[in-house]
């Protein structure tokens, strides 16, 4: 595994990347109501990717996937796919997950809407994997390892009776979107032999269960839900390693840190 150490020019223009990604995230939550179509958000964030902010966004026919954004609802755990037939509904918890390239390098983040008034138990879900972001987020310095961020993570989903994915993880990131290392979000003995470095640029991004941890790919090749059909939720940042700890590229306008009381 040969794991990139970015250079400060490369950090620079991830920092940007990672600032304009959250921007869309920003744009987008006024029109996060019932009623709107996911097909209609995502010709919004396209828009205002190319148009305003002059990105391209990373995920549009990245192996295909056919749209600039993943929007993903309950029960879908990630890659939810565009549709201006899919209208949301009061109650739905719904990410967004989205990734643009600035001059060669990405910034990919996600973020959990709450469409009018959730059930509390959908609440808790998302306020929980939140909190396990931030929980990883936390253990980020150099000589860690990524073991103690999946073990964080993983700890906090469980002791909340949560099931952690294990089929989908975080990522290095730089100039390719998915770049070493894999970041799992469980605590995997390989983990322990990752050292964390300073440069070393990737996203954390725990997909938490309300149910089992089970999930299965639906018949387009991209939708991933949850086999019992109980919610998912997610969250995720793209952050470096620095000399002390971690620089986060990815914060959203007002976002300060999510933890647990």
């Amino acid at each position: 595994m040969t794991i990139k150490i970015k250079t400060s020019e490369e950090i620079e223009k991830l920092r940007v990347a990672g600032q304009l990604a959250a921007n869309v995230l920003d744009m987008i939550a006024p029109h996060m109501k019932p009623g709107a179509s996911t097909g209609e958000l995502n010709q919004l964030m396209h828009d205002y990717m190319t148009n305003e902010l002059e990105v391209v966004p990373a995920t549009l026919n990245y192996h295909g996937f056919p749209a600039s954004s993943c929007i993903s609802i309950n029960q879908v755990v990630c890659h939810g796919i565009p549709d201006f037939n899919k209208k949301l509904k009061k109650g739905d918890i719904v990410n967004i997950d989205v990734t643009v390239i600035k001059d060669g390098y990405h910034g990919d983040t996600s973020m959990m809407f709450e469409i009018g008034e959730v059930k509390p138990f959908a609440h808790r879900l998302s306020q929980v994997a939140r909190e396990c972001l931030w929980l990883g987020i936390e253990q980020v310095k150099p000589n860690a390892t990524l073991y103690d961020v999946a073990k964080a993570i993983q700890t906090h989903a469980e002791a909340n009776n949560y099931s952690v994915v294990r089929e989908y993880c975080g990522h290095g990131i730089g100039a390719e979107f998915h770049e070493e290392p894999q970041v799992l979000h469980y605590a995997a003995e390989e983990l322990k032999d990752i050292v964390l470095k300073p440069g070393m640029v990737f996203t954390i991004e725990p997909m938490i269960n309300l149910g089992k941890a089970d999930v299965k790919l639906l018949p387009d090749n991209w939708t991933v839900v949850t086999k019992d059909r109980k919610l998912s939720a997610q969250w995720e940042h793209t952050l470096a390693v620095t000399e002390d700890g971690y620089e986060i590229f990815t914060m959203r306008q007002g976002e300060t840190p999510f933890l647990p009381e």
